[in-house]
């Protein structure tokens, strides 16, 4: 028996943010998925905005796996993972062990690719890693101005700094989702929703069962 992907489905019982008081628990597995459709989002943006050649669903698939190792090390809160160099490195290498325990759970023809994946270290994803950074960012972003709107002011600083720290990666595509995309996130449902607005049409028992299903 292979374990490898019964492994990852752990995912959604670790928790981030483990230093914080969350009004909602965030786990890796669904930070992952935001990830990826960020990270998705950003190649595209990159590819018809700024004249790039990513492959946004490569970067979509690293965002994926990119905190897969913490299935067996945890989620470390950043302030602790980056308190010096010495515990950096230290984590680092834990993280590589972690990641080689997982790839082990493979058939070894698969290994390689996973292996990949995992570490970020294929020669197409050198250009990559940027994108899958800032979209880890940005994901960390909308956790804080979630917990904002929810009341919880314990996120303000970590806003302001991973905001700062997201215009500090000088990635225009980064900074076109922080402007274009992310207001959206600290808007209500009603407000989020344009279809009033756009003038849609619909039929009239298309029109019957959306008001059955608002009741």
């Amino acid at each position: 028996m292979y374990h490898f992907f019964a492994m990852l489905s752990r995912m959604k019982y670790i928790n981030r943010w483990g230093l914080m008081r969350n009004t909602r628990s965030e786990n890796i597995c669904e930070h992952s998925l935001e990830v990826a459709l960020v990270a998705h989002a950003l190649a595209t943006l990159g590819n018809q905005k700024f004249g790039k050649h990513y492959d946004p669903e490569r970067a979509a698939m690293l965002a994926v796996l990119h905190d897969a190792s913490e299935i067996i090390t945890g989620d470390m809160p950043t302030p602790v993972k980056y308190h010096s160099e010495e515990i950096r490195r230290a984590y680092s290498e834990v993280e590589d062990l972690a990641v080689e325990h997982l790839v082990k759970m493979l058939p070894e023809e698969l290994r390689p690719q996973y292996r990949e994946l995992m570490t970020m270290t294929g020669e197409q994803d050198a250009e990559l890693r940027p994108l899958v950074k800032a979209a880890d960012r940005i994901s960390a972003v909308i956790k804080c101005v979630e917990e904002r709107r929810s009341g919880n002011w314990d996120f303000s600083q970590a806003e302001q700094t991973i905001t700062k720290s997201i215009k500090d990666m000088k990635l225009p595509e980064a900074d076109y989702f922080m402007e274009e995309f992310l207001p959206s996130y600290g808007l209500t449902i009603e407000e989020q929703d344009y279809t009033r607005e756009a003038g849609l049409k619909f039929s009239e028992s298309s029109q019957l069962v959306f008001s059955k299903v608002l009741k």
